[in-house]
């Protein structure tokens, strides 16, 4: 690295630390701005908060546990079954805030819930890559969850050991310039959490991964803002609340475009042959039975082409398997090209493909084999490829899946039969 380059990323980071110094100010300067008012927010309404927070975990878990499923990600997982713990936190700070405002009407404690859940998830947050990558991890799917959940559960269990015997326990000082002091040290974490996944660049980072740096940096100012609370329920605690809960419909969003873009590749494979990436067999059998059906509503003829690649064991024999494949993706190309958007290319087998040309008489079919044939002639790559191709048109030549593909087949054949018996003139001459 050179000096220039060295000095450059040392401005960066002075200018990044400069920034987040002034957005964690900025924050503390709101909640000391929303102290000013004489805010009592209604305890029912604290209570629905905390119910849409848990389910909002327990969707997350739920939706971030089908991601671990789909992708074998362990950090998803971590984080899954922490936010499902963090659900349940969140459903029994209610009794606890029942307890604390209606029983002892104790407003100047913070709700040791609120401490251990925010805590719980701001360090998961900050190690849960560096658990993921350093950690020993069993091979079974069940040892892994149990696993996962035993660090998650022995986190929580230190977290409030700490909490209830460390001297001054989470309490509320009202005429403090900062009330609530330990609401500092979640945001320290959430912010610590903030920085080390900003830091990280993964080129293949899923939508959730991008937002959990958001995700810890709404819940760090969050901490920050309630750190000028001066009593449970005024108003810079109802504004950490609402930013809590803010990042966990931010994290909701993000997994769940991240599993509809795992369910679509899922359906991509299933229907696409991975080598080609054509249509696969299911998917011809699919397009060919949907033009049966409407070619039959509208009596209009559509052909289909069934070719086979000349010579594929000769290509791998002397040129070897890799180029066998290639041999495979350029004729794969070819099709594309000559393809029109209503078009199917699909490969048929080992050495087969499929085209389904909706709307096309014989005729036309024939002009389209011609071309391609041409097409893969033309082109100058070693080694040379050539197509035998049999064509079959509904409905003269049936009125079935079956009937068609069988059709089509025999003409292949009778066309390579006769390729190979001029083959044979030629050498005898």
């Amino acid at each position: 690295m050179g000096e220039a380059e060295a000095l450059t990323l040392a401005r960066r980071a002075a200018r990044s630390v400069w920034v987040v110094a002034a957005a964690c100010a900025g924050f503390i300067g709101l909640g000391h701005f929303l102290r000013q008012f004489n805010i009592v927010l209604n305890p029912l309404a604290w209570s629905a908060a905390e119910i849409i927070a848990a389910l909002l975990c327990f969707t997350i878990a739920a939706n971030v546990l089908v991601r671990d499923h789909g992708t074998g990600n362990r950090v998803s997982l971590l984080l899954g079954l922490t936010f499902g713990i963090t659900g349940i936190i969140h459903l029994g700070a209610i009794f606890e805030f029942y307890h604390a405002f209606s029983i002892t009407a104790d407003q100047l404690r913070i709700p040791l819930s609120w401490m251990m859940g925010q805590t719980l998830l701001g360090l998961l947050f900050l190690a849960a890559y560096a658990i993921n990558k350093h950690l020993p991890w069993p091979r079974g799917p069940k040892k892994n969850i149990l696993a996962v959940l035993s660090t998650i559960l022995a986190t929580l269990c230190l977290i409030t050991i700490v909490l209830l015997i460390f001297p001054g326990e989470p309490t509320i000082r009202p005429h403090s310039a900062v009330p609530r002091v330990w609401d500092l040290l979640p945001a320290a974490v959430f912010l610590a959490a903030a920085f080390v996944l900003n830091r990280r660049t993964d080129g293949q980072r899923l939508a959730f991964d991008a937002v959990l740096v958001w995700v810890a940096g709404l819940n760090a100012a969050g901490h920050l803002i309630a750190s000028q609370s001066a009593y449970l329920l005024d108003a810079p605690a109802g504004g950490a609340v609402l930013l809590n809960t803010l990042s966990y419909l931010t994290l909701l969003v993000a997994t769940l475009v991240d599993n509809m873009q795992i369910f679509r590749q899922v359906r991509i494979l299933a229907i696409s042959d991975s080598l080609t990436g054509l249509a696969n067999y299911r998917r011809l059998v699919d397009v060919l039975q949907s033009e049966l059906e409407r070619s039959g509503r509208t009596n209009r003829s559509f052909s289909v082409l069934l070719m086979d690649l000349d010579g594929l064991k000769r290509i791998n024999d002397r040129y070897g398997h890799l180029s066998g494949s290639q041999a495979l993706c350029r004729v794969a190309s070819i099709l594309r090209l000559n393809c029109r958007s209503i078009d199917t290319a699909a490969r048929y087998g080992g050495d087969e493909f499929a085209l389904v040309l909706p709307e096309t008489k014989e005729f036309a079919a024939q002009q389209v084999a011609e071309r391609i044939r041409h097409c893969l002639t033309a082109e100058q790559e070693a080694p040379r490829l050539s197509l035998s191709i049999g064509i079959s048109t509904f409905p003269q030549c049936g009125n079935t899946v079956q009937d068609l593909l069988e059709h089509a087949d025999r003409a292949l054949y009778e066309m390579k039969t006769e390729s190979k018996a001029r083959k044979s003139q030629n050498h005898g001459r």
